[in-house]
């Protein structure tokens, strides 16, 4: 296996991580440590405790996130959202690809480095595992470079062994938001037999989850994931990413002791190369923003760190847009940026209120095909129907059914219905009228849907008649 040693700032046509030949070049890189690291992983580990604790959390009833695509069953946040509320998906989903513009093009690509799963994963556990199994950068291309033997073999197929088993529990919850862990529960107690379709997808997640995160790695962010390619066209000189600060570390050269790099026109950068070897992606931040760079800050601390050491200022590299290095000013709060941040703000806002203020009843009265009207006893002429009813709440609805027109009087048949929770129900009923308050062939009657004399839904039904 080839390693990546790359840090020359000539312009190049390829990744880092593959040579002219095609061929992989392996990231060895070295565990980073510093301020904004230590913070990247607190804020990991506390989303990577909602990941694992989410799918037992139950709110009226309900998982607390759930995405059956196969019973098309969608659960956010406790409330179950049904095909019905497809305009809220609507607006989501425009809500959700403005949020993501604005946010690329005012913040960058805080999302891949911080909160991305792809990212947490890889370097909380599995790349902590390998530290602990093969150790630092060093030693791990040490052991790479070896020839195999009783304690490189061990070591592998401890680190593979490990690596599986987390992959293993990480597919397990991953299915837990697809089926629900309900379901899951039954299917890991229940016999096989009963169950071959979610193990199979158990095995194929399992082995997916461990092919990327033990070889294929940074290859998702570079290679399959559409949101690195995205930044290309979203990014701008104002938009604040990870840069190297050329105007302040131009010329690099190494330092000496007792050096004026005034007198001989050394930038502060000792060109220490510490800032590609903490890089998870393998990327020399020095030659400019880049396809693999996913805004982690490790190489901030790495050069801090060093910065410190050699007596000078920090923020050599650090979170700042192209226009600020280049004009040498401070970040500060732009007109832009508040009005992106506000767009961004209030589409958050709507789309909540959307999903709080949805109505938890639907109903659809439907007038029964291939039928006029009937005439009955005492002069009334009645119409038949049927009202099917979404219950979207997290308990049994008993209805009622009534007219807001009060030109008619509502029957249904059988007795008083019940709409069971999270379910979609039918009743059927007519409609009676006296002939002389019928003023046409057709009338539009407003139909109310109670329970516990509580209006949940209004809909309205035509109501033929006969020709005066």
């Amino acid at each position: 296996m080839q390693t990546q040693d790359d840090s020359s700032g000539s312009f190049r046509d390829r990744l880092y991580t593959i040579d002219e030949s095609g061929k992989r070049l392996w990231v060895f890189a070295k565990k980073p440590k510093g301020t904004l690291t230590t913070a990247r992983n607190i804020i990991g580990i506390l989303l990577m405790v909602f990941f694992f604790s989410a799918p037992f959390i139950k709110v009226n009833g309900q998982q607390f996130l759930l995405f059956d695509f196969f019973h098309r069953t969608f659960v956010i946040f406790g409330v179950q959202f049904w095909p019905q509320d497809f305009n809220l998906f609507f607006i989501g989903m425009i809500s959700l690809m403005v949020f993501i513009i604005l946010f690329t093009v005012t913040y960058g690509r805080i999302w891949c480095g911080w909160a991305c799963p792809q990212t947490i994963f890889m370097e909380l556990i599995f790349r902590r595992v390998e530290y602990w199994i093969d150790g630092d950068t060093h030693q791990q291309k040490e052991l790479d470079a070896s020839r195999w033997n009783a304690g490189k073999i061990f070591r592998r197929v401890l680190k593979h062994g490990v690596f599986y088993i987390i992959s293993f529990i990480i597919s397990n919850y991953f299915l837990m938001y697809i089926m629900g862990s309900d379901a899951w529960r039954k299917m890991v107690t229940e016999s096989p037999v009963n169950h071959v379709a979610g193990l199979t997808g158990m095995a194929v997640f399992s082995f997916i989850f461990y092919f990327i995160f033990s070889w294929f790695r940074e290859q998702v962010c570079t290679i399959v994931c559409p949101y690195g390619r995205l930044q290309g066209v979203l990014l701008d000189r104002e938009t604040v990413v990870i840069s190297y600060d050329y105007v302040r570390g131009e010329e690099r050269g190494v330092l000496r002791k007792s050096e004026n790099r005034s007198e001989t026109r050394k930038g502060d950068c000792i060109d220490c190369n510490q800032c590609v070897s903490v890089c998870p992606t393998g990327v020399d931040i020095r030659n400019g923003t880049q396809l693999e760079c996913i805004n982690c800050a490790c190489c901030i601390d790495a050069c801090n760190a060093v910065m410190h050491k050699a007596g000078f200022q920090p923020g050599l590299i650090r979170y700042a847009s192209e226009k600020m290095i280049a004009d040498n000013k401070p970040w500060h709060f732009t007109i832009r940026s508040a009005a992106y941040t506000t767009v961004l703000a209030v589409l958050l806002v709507a789309l909540g209120y959307f999903m709080v203020s949805r109505n938890p009843v639907e109903a659809t009265v439907l007038r029964s095909p291939g039928m006029l009207f009937q005439e009955q006893e005492g002069g009334k002429i009645s119409n038949l129907y049927s009202v099917k009813v979404v219950n979207k709440t997290s308990k049994d609805l008993p209805l009622e059914l009534r007219d807001l027109s009060g030109i008619g009087e509502v029957k249904i048949i059988g007795n008083a219905p019940v709409i069971a929770k999270q379910s979609l129900g039918e009743v059927v009923f007519f409609i009676l009228m006296d002939r002389d308050k019928i003023t046409g062939s057709k009338s539009e009657v407003d139909i109310g849907v109670f329970s516990g004399g509580k209006m949940l839904d209004q809909t309205r039904a035509t109501f033929v008649g006969p020709n005066k």
